[in-house]
Formats: structure tokens, sequence, C-alpha cells
């Protein structure tokens, strides 16, 4: 017997589990780039001397962001779960996964794209509100634009980090290469499982890294 042959008895197991992580990754990485941006934006503006200084706004986000990231993924999915069945009608599987996922991505992304936006030159600012430029003009055409290259490099980040949360997320009825990983290859000593699932995740992290470095490159200036 080779080392491979129960992977390959098992090759639509495998590849169903695939596309559940990457349908897991795909959806939360949509909704946490939409709601960590907008809260990585407004935490920028609203902090001390910026456009739109707000302290009790950014205290509010500052505090918020740091408590759910503090708070361990496994710990998250079990206090979060009445919200995921109100949101999704039901606590387990690959949908009711993406709820805490992205209720613990969002955080961290919005830190990230805080002090990514953080590091544009104040120059460039002063310069627009000179200009008469409204805040949205401002945050439009100075902080995504200026911090466009950082930006891609945090997503990267982030979705990275999403995709070691889908494979916890396997041990709560969430489903893909993590649950396969463990249910198929660990627990039954199927070391060419364990095999198999590292090389599709490392995979999936070559091609974020890969386009990540590219757009990169593409909108450098």
């Amino acid at each position: 017997m080779g080392f491979f042959d129960y992977s390959y008895s098992i090759r639509d197991r495998i590849f169903q589990d695939f596309k559940t992580t990457l349908y897991m990754l795909i959806v939360s990485a949509i909704f946490t780039g939409i709601f960590g941006l907008i809260i990585g934006v407004m935490m920028v503006v609203t902090d001390r001397g910026r456009i739109l200084e707000n302290k009790a706004i950014y205290n509010f986000l500052d505090k918020t962001t740091n408590i759910f990231r503090s708070i361990p993924f496994i710990i998250l999915v079990a206090l979060i779960a009445p919200i995921t069945r109100a949101i999704v009608k039901t606590r387990i599987g690959p949908t009711a996964a993406i709820v805490p996922l992205v209720f613990s991505a969002v955080p961290f992304f919005a830190r990230q794209v805080e002090q990514a936006l953080a590091s544009v030159e104040n120059g460039k600012i002063e310069a627009a509100l000179a200009m008469g430029n409204s805040p949205f003009e401002i945050i439009t055409s100075v902080y995504l634009r200026e911090g466009v290259g950082s930006l891609i490099r945090v997503s990267s980040i982030t979705l990275i980090s999403l995709l070691g949360l889908t494979a916890m997320a396997g041990l709560v009825g969430g489903g893909g290469i993590g649950d396969l990983a463990i249910s198929m290859g660990y627990q039954r000593y199927k070391d060419d499982v364990v095999v198999v699932s590292v090389v599709l995740i490392l995979i999936i992290v070559f091609i974020i890294q890969e386009v990540a470095n590219y757009l990169i490159k593409k909108t450098d200036h």
C-alpha cells in the first residue's frame, strides 16, 4: 500500500472539504473586509487631531475592538451562538461558522486598517483640507488612495489569519480542511490525510501571498 492510498480513497471527501474551506474563507473575507474597513477608517478619522475628531466614538470603537480581539475563537463561537442562530437559523455547519469568523476577524482587520491609514502623511491630508475637500473626499482620495499598498498587505495577513480560523471552525461543526485533518486524519491515525490537509492549506496561503505581492507591485507609486 502506498502512503497516500487512504487519502485517494476519500478524495471526494477531501475535495468537498476543500470547497467548504474556500466557501467559509471567501464569504467571511467579504464581510470582514466591508465591516473592518469601515470601522478602521472611523477609528482613524475620529482619533485625536484627525479630520472628524470624536473622543466618544473613538473610545467606543477602540475598546470594543480590543475586547473582541482578546476573546479566543472557540469561546467566541459559544458566546455568540444565539446571534449565529438568529442570523442563519442554525449553530452548526459552514454557514453558521461564518458568523463567529467575521466577529473574530473584523476587530483584527479594523486595527490593521487603522494602523495602515494612520501612516499616511499628515501633509497630504492638510493639503486636501486647504483645498476645501470634504471629509469623505479626504477619506477616499487621500487615506484610501495613499494607503492602498498597506491595505493590501494587511488584507493578506487577515486572509491568512481567517484561513487558520476556518481550520478551528471545523472543530465546532463547520467542516472544511480543519475537520478533515482531525476527524479523518489525526483521530484515525491516517497521517497521509494530515499531510494532504496541510498541503492544501499551504497552497491557499501561497496563492494569497502571491496575489497580494502582485497587487502591491501594481499599485506601488
